[in-house]
């Protein structure tokens, strides 16, 4: 299953995750396994979580699909990964989410703006991560990941527009006018490799200029205690990973910002903390 390579990371790979706020590397998957993640991607259970159009238009987010195909849940459980996870998350670990992100092979589309993860699902505590397990070579061309070095030391930053979660960071001086240019970083893994960044870490990515897709998995992790405050409990949030949850919550974050998006669930459904008679009263004295 795996490529051989579960070793964890070193004390100098730790130290610059903390310090950078991502790694990269290469070589983790087989290219038997590629292949094996890449027909899982075209499975109608798979192709039927985006429409034609936003799979030519737009960078696409499939998301849950551990739940969906036996392939995605073996690659976020897979050694070689986890290996590296311990280090920065401990050794109780669960799934916040899993997503197929598919860059569209129309040249000049498939923009995802600057953002921090944490902003999207908040939690009790920071300790949560992405990795994105690369099924194409990531390169400029085709829209390769961005990253502002260091950035997940500047805690959460603005993601509200009008009163309204946006979606993106609000704070553009950060990639637009930084202290040093070199702090923004093309995150550039091959076939088979993974970068894995901290939720705070903000990033984005250009267009695709390639005329192919670029594909890749995207796991979010979290420490099993951390517990989420607002978004979206999928049908795979809080699989366990490794370890075991243990009934504690850590309570580190401060103050958090929830992305509020209005309607009858303004926060997801993870701000699940009123009874269903209380939100109807609720709603008589609005």
């Amino acid at each position: 299953m795996a490529n051989g390579i579960e070793q964890g990371l070193t004390e100098q790979e730790i130290s610059r995750y903390w310090e950078d706020g991502f790694l990269v590397f290469d070589d983790i998957l087989t290219a038997e396994e590629v292949e094996e993640l890449r027909l899982a991607c075209e499975q109608p259970q798979i192709t039927a979580l985006r429409s034609q159009k936003d799979y030519e238009t737009k960078t696409v987010h499939s998301l849950g699909i551990t739940a969906l195909h036996p392939a995605f849940l073996k690659l976020a459980k897979h050694p070689a990964i986890v290996a590296k996870l311990i280090p920065l998350l401990g050794a109780d670990i669960e799934l916040q989410h899993s997503k197929l992100a598919t860059k569209p092979p129309t040249k000049g589309v498939g923009i995802f703006a600057w953002h921090q993860d944490y902003a999207f699902y908040p939690h009790t505590n920071t300790d949560l991560l992405s990795v994105m397990v690369m099924l194409d070579d990531a390169t400029p061309e085709n829209g390769c990941m961005r990253m502002v070095k260091g950035s997940h030391r500047l805690g959460q930053l603005n993601h509200l527009s009008d009163g309204r979660f946006a979606a993106e960071c609000q704070e553009s001086r950060y990639w637009e006018r930084p202290a040093n240019p070199n702090d923004i970083v093309l995150i550039t893994p091959k076939t088979g490799g993974i970068s894995i960044h901290h939720t705070l870490t903000l990033h984005g990515s250009d267009a695709n200029a390639s005329g192919k897709p670029r594909r890749g998995i995207v796991f979010s992790y979290r420490a099993s205690d951390a517990y989420q405050l607002a978004d979206t409990l999928f049908d795979d949030t809080g699989l366990t990973i490794c370890g075991s949850n243990k009934g504690i919550v850590r309570c580190a974050a401060g103050v958090v910002t929830l992305p509020y998006r209005g309607g009858n669930t303004p926060y997801g459904s993870a701000w699940n903390q009123v009874g269903g008679f209380a939100w109807e009263k609720n709603g008589e004295n609005a």
